[in-house]
């Protein structure tokens, strides 16, 4: 932690910032598993596809980094620290785990539904790697907007006391 602190108002823009990047994040993310819930042999595949990965390229990834940036910024020049608080310590796992699960799963798995269905159109329904990718961005994609629901609720809450008071009790 830096010795520096953050002035109130400082702090109160810096959160306003974060909630703001958590918030498109998962509002991003919440969107794509519905579109992924539209897609059927009249659905217009290949438009859902590409609107599905803008959302994904212009909205989750900037929010996501937008959100790790102002936690990282929160951490620093705060109290909470990085691993003070047992709250703040999950939210960096489940931040830092749900960024690796978009990048190297979810978004090149949105990225080859894409190209499978700019090709093969409606005709990428019968296609396995298509419906895996559908499949697994279907599931993982709930499992990461459900952790950032999750870390919301820590944030609003910060349940639980200090790493070293509750070794303390």
């Amino acid at each position: 932690m830096s010795k520096y602190r953050l002035k109130p108002r400082q702090k109160a823009w810096l959160v306003g910032l974060h909630v703001l990047s958590a918030g498109l994040w998962l509002g991003a993310g919440t969107s794509l598993i519905l579109i992924n819930l539209t897609i059927g042999p009249d659905s217009g595949l290949h438009a859902i596809n590409a609107t599905a990965k803008y959302i994904d390229d212009f909205l989750v990834i900037p929010a996501a980094i937008g959100s790790l940036l102002t936690g990282l910024l929160l951490s620093w020049f705060t109290n909470w620290g990085f691993f003070a608080y047992k709250w703040v310590t999950i939210k960096w796992v489940l931040t830092l785990a749900s960024i690796i699960l978009g990048t190297f799963w979810l978004g090149p798995w949105l990225n080859g539904m894409e190209v499978i269905s700019a090709t093969e159109h409606a005709r990428a329904l019968q296609d396995a790697v298509y419906l895996h990718y559908m499949q697994m961005n279907g599931i993982f994609g709930t499992i990461q907007v459900s952790s950032l629901v999750f870390m919301i609720f820590l944030s609003v809450l910060k349940p639980w006391k200090k790493w070293k008071q509750q070794q303390l009790s």
